[in-house]
């Protein structure tokens, strides 16, 4: 067990932020705007889904749990609740749900729970308590969706780090606010984490999702590279002939590495060496496995 990923307390994380959609109609909201199926989910079961723009760009990537036929939660990541809950509201009409963030609850890095995650579930609801298996087999980890009034610790910095370098390593995207509605779900590798269907019918940008997949035509995609330097997103990747290749779409950086996901294209270069960002050299490091749900 990796435990610069499992505190021994429940400790928040920052930059995590928490959206509720409660009514009859919850399920139904959530189907026709969110990327992947939420019908498909059983209730106290979760998945990796997004919301994209009408031209199948990804506005926010975010855990999705179904706790019952009238609550929907969403785990945003590097997003705020309130800046995605003011333009889904203007998609409700008639619908009878409603759309607020969670401001009594935080989302924490939680000790493993005892006997670990069951699939299909990968859920632990206890109350108003919810653990979320968001580890791999290898590595496992939990988060916890709990009352404000039991964290009363801030988030730990080196905790915030560990869990942004696994998500990348992994193949989740942690995108940067100042880059989003840029990246369609294949440019993304959404494909990976299974974040988004083309077979449950209409939602906004499943047209272009559904035509970039049935026709082939996803050209670039995630790649995983490592520098010894910081590195900023939006930088570009930088061949050994000084061709440009893609630009990095999230990075982590720390005292000891820096990791970072770029969008590059999908056809495998005759060589990796001589790559570099911002003239600091970089290397391609294969995407883990194990995130998909």
């Amino acid at each position: 067990m990796d435990t610069s990923l499992a505190p021994p307390v429940p400790t928040p994380l920052g930059g995590f932020s928490l959206l509720s959609l409660r009514g009859p109609d919850a399920l139904a909201f959530a189907q026709a705007q969110f990327c992947n199926d939420v019908l498909a989910l059983a209730d106290g079961q979760w998945q990796w889904n997004g919301w994209l723009t009408p031209k199948g760009r990804v506005v926010a990537l975010f855990a999705l749990l179904r706790l019952d036929p009238a609550r929907v939660w969403l785990v945003l990541p590097d997003f705020d609740a309130r800046a995605l809950a003011e333009p889904l509201r203007r998609y409700v009409f008639r619908s009878k749900l409603a759309i607020e963030p969670l401001d009594g609850y935080r989302a924490c890095a939680v000790p493993l729970p005892e006997g670990g995650f069951q699939a299909p579930e990968r859920a632990r609801i206890d109350g108003d308590r919810i653990t979320l298996d968001f580890g791999t087999q290898q590595r496992p980890r939990a988060l916890g969706i709990l009352p404000a009034a039991d964290v009363p610790g801030p988030p730990d910095p080196a905790l915030d780090m560990a869990w942004r370098h696994f998500d990348l390593e992994h193949g989740l995207s942690r995108i940067d606010p100042d880059t989003d509605q840029a990246w369609t779900p294949q440019m993304l590798s959404l494909d990976r984490l299974r974040a988004y269907s083309v077979k449950k019918g209409c939602y906004p940008g499943q047209e272009i999702v559904a035509r970039t997949h049935f026709l082939g035509q996803a050209k670039r995609g995630l790649v995983q590279v490592l520098a010894d330097a910081p590195l900023r997103p939006g930088a570009t990747v930088i061949d050994h002939e000084g061709r440009t290749l893609g630009p990095l779409v999230c990075v982590a950086s720390d005292d000891r590495a820096c990791r970072a996901l770029a969008i590059l294209p999908l056809a495998s270069p005759a060589t990796e060496d001589g790559w570099q960002v911002a003239g600091e050299p970089v290397r391609v490091s294969p995407i883990g496995d194990g995130l998909s749900r």
